[in-house]
């Protein structure tokens, strides 16, 4: 039976004891590209009808008009804020990638700190250092159930995720060890989030949760709120309640020396990263056969985008985020994977429609979930054959800098095309010099 005193106890030692002149240069800018990202993907999801209707909810609820929601008018307490930007921003299915956990790391973390940097006077260097210990907190303790963790039905971005916002909270509110363990603690009781929401607007309830959960974990922490002194690898803590035989040399083991959030993969499209080398495939492949008559299509990816993506029958946009036949299909018909090829319309669209059930899915344990082939028969029995051993976007193939601005730049049209996004990105670039970043996330609001 596992029990293992200390796991956690270390982990917030780590924590609490990193300073920002402990973190390496293209670590600090790794960090502004994803609250890039961020901002283009909470701008896009921002007026979606799940945050709507999730606002109209809160409101009723909430006494305080504190902090900014992206993108809106509104303002609203500080722990409904974070809810209420992480599920806008996840809520696409838009936001970057941990591969090895496949945790959207930015969602669950990057919003409690926003929602606390309008509570309280932060730095811009306070806020990367608390952003970037977020989101190694949680990839470390995601790495040791990994894949186990995933593959049972978790959504490892809520049920990790909150330990990402609770130890950047943590970090923000100047937390001691004793402080930092309770606040992983309270955390670990309001761990949750299931894969079967995938596809429907529940998926970002979780995630908004994670970012809520864990910067309340963090301000009750402060204040004497105590936790179990092993909540991660106690008797009946995290790893033992889930039935998993945890790696813990994951947790704690080469802390900085390696940084697991430069390992993250920024998508250029609005669905599952497993689908993504597919779509690098067949949009490649759809500019130079625009007119072709399609009879199959042969997709081979590793087990899990079989596993996550392989829903032929759907009928929302929601869904068609995590089905691979309906973005193939999208793909070739439209030429195009943006935000407008994952809705309902084109989901009922009659030619993506008849594409999508010729689109057959193969699993392969010798792809990499960034890599697949596909094979597509034309009507004249000739069979192209394709494949991406990286996806766009993945940490070995990534974004440049300049196309994140131009992700986050195309967001910020959509949602209101006489917007400058030019201060935002500006701010972004230039946070490791500001002295308070109270008001970064209302730059993304209506003036």
């Amino acid at each position: 039976m596992l029990h293992k005193l200390g796991v956690t106890e270390s982990l917030a030692r780590n924590i609490v004891a990193m300073r920002w002149e402990d973190i390496p240069s293209p670590v600090r800018h790794q960090a502004k590209r994803s609250f890039m990202n961020f901002f283009a993907v909470a701008l896009a999801g921002c007026r979606t009808e799940p945050v709507e209707t999730a606002l109209r909810s809160l409101g009723e609820f909430s006494g305080g008009k504190q902090v900014t929601v992206i993108g809106r008018s509104e303002r609203i307490d500080a722990l409904n804020a974070a809810f209420l930007n992480a599920a806008g921003a996840n809520v696409h299915d838009f936001c970057d990638t941990h591969v090895r956990t496949v945790i959207h790391p930015t969602v669950p973390v990057a919003p409690a700190l926003l929602a606390f940097a309008e509570l309280r006077q932060v730095s811009g260097p306070d806020l990367l250092l608390a952003f970037i210990l977020g989101n190694e907190t949680q990839a470390r303790i995601g790495l040791a159930v990994s894949p186990s963790h995933y593959n049972r039905g978790w959504h490892i971005t809520s049920t990790c995720g909150v330990f990402g916002a609770a130890a950047g909270s943590g970090k923000l509110a100047n937390l001691d060890e004793r402080q930092m363990v309770s606040a992983l603690g309270t955390a670990a009781t309001q761990s949750a989030g299931l894969c079967e929401c995938l596809g429907t607007p529940a998926k970002s309830v979780s995630v908004g949760n994670a970012a809520r959960n864990g910067l309340w974990s963090a301000l009750l922490a402060e204040k004497g709120f105590e936790g179990p002194p092993e909540p991660l690898a106690g008797v009946q803590g995290f790893y033992h309640a889930l039935a998993e035989t945890p790696d813990l040399s994951e947790v704690t083991d080469g802390w900085g020396e390696s940084w697991q959030i430069m390992a993250t993969s920024y998508k250029p499209y609005p669905c599952g990263f497993v689908i993504h080398p597919v779509l690098d495939c067949v949009l490649d492949w759809r500019r130079d056969n625009p007119a072709a008559d399609i009879t199959r299509v042969v997709v081979r990816g590793n087990p899990l985008l079989s596993v996550r993506a392989d829903r032929p029958d759907i009928a929302t946009g929601r869904e068609s985020q995590v089905s691979v036949q309906h973005a193939v299909a999208a793909a070739l018909v439209t030429g195009n994977a943006g935000l407008d090829q994952f809705t309902d319309a084109c989901v009922r669209d009659p030619k993506v429609l008849m594409l999508r059930s010729k689109v057959e899915v193969l699993r392969d344990n010798d792809l990499s979930t960034i890599a697949a082939a596909v094979d597509i028969t034309t009507v004249d029995g000739k069979i192209h054959k394709l494949s991406q051993l990286a996806a766009r976007g993945s940490d070995v193939n990534p974004l440049a800098d300049h196309d994140l601005e131009g992700k986050l730049r195309t967001a910020a049209a959509g949602w209101d095309p006489r917007y400058d996004a030019t201060p935002l990105i500006d701010a972004i670039w230039a946070l490791d010099q500001s002295a308070d970043v109270s008001k970064l996330a209302s730059l993304a609001a209506p003036r």
